[in-house]
């Protein structure tokens, strides 16, 4: 079924104005049987109509309708697993995919309050927002994660940081902007920049920074070397301390 899972999600069949209006009297076990295989000709790229699970989304989104959101999930946590898996930084945040996919969902919920639901007009809005949903999650723990290796556990007030809650974008990762700002400005040189960058948000090892970047460091040694440096440097350093 994987191989089957989108990346993005093309335009499909259009929508009337009000695409859920006939199917509000459905009973939910039909309304969900319905989507899935609705889902399934889609991915068999066959004729697809994408009012059941608009609707499904609905219910859940709207009614906080507990049952149509088990069976939301149900429907779209491959979707969301795959989503996570290809993200970059999923190797390099200690956690699970199953623990990600809860996270996608929980943003996905605390971003839609029923009364926002009219600005998502159709399936594929929706299905665009839980992807970001998905990424942005990821994201924020390898983010977390990486602050906690640049600085010692000693230096960071855990307790202060932010948690990631859904905001209007899905896409503002505000508990480690002002970290990485601080770090870029601390860096001196194209290499420094490249080697933290490599190492602590995209997760490459030496080995792969110097196979990628050659022209920049003489060997894989000197990754190393340079890699303590700099952490011995950022450690130091009065202003990154104080920033929590």
């Amino acid at each position: 079924m994987t191989e089957q899972l989108i990346t993005s999600i093309p335009p499909i069949l259009p929508q009337t104005a009000n695409p859920v209006s006939d199917l509000r009297g459905m009973d939910l076990s039909s309304l969900a049987r319905r989507a899935h295989l609705e889902s399934r000709s889609f991915y068999a790229h066959e004729s697809y109509d994408p009012r059941f699970a608009y609707e499904l989304f609905r219910r859940a989104l709207v009614e906080r309708d507990d049952h149509a959101w088990a069976l939301l999930f149900s429907q779209y946590a491959p979707l969301v697993e795959h989503w996570v898996r290809r993200s970059g930084a999923f190797t390099i945040s200690g956690e699970s995919s199953e623990f990600f996919v809860s996270a996608a969902f929980t943003r996905l919920w605390r971003a839609i309050p029923p009364e926002r639901f009219v600005s998502f007009p159709n399936l594929p809005v929706l299905l665009n927002y839980l992807r970001r949903c998905a990424t942005c999650v990821v994201i924020d723990t390898a983010r977390a994660q990486s602050c906690a290796d640049v600085l010692p556990e000693e230096y960071v007030n855990w307790n202060d940081q932010r948690l990631g809650h859904a905001d209007e974008e899905a896409t503002q990762r505000v508990s480690s902007e002002e970290f990485w700002n601080l770090i870029d400005r601390l860096l001196t040189t194209e290499a420094e920049r490249i080697l933290i960058r490599s190492s602590y948000i995209v997760g490459m090892k030496p080995s792969e920074i110097f196979a990628r970047f050659p022209h920049l460091f003489s060997s894989i040694d000197e990754i190393y070397v340079l890699k303590r440096t700099l952490l011995m440097r950022l450690r130091k350093n009065p202003e990154l301390r104080g920033l929590y």
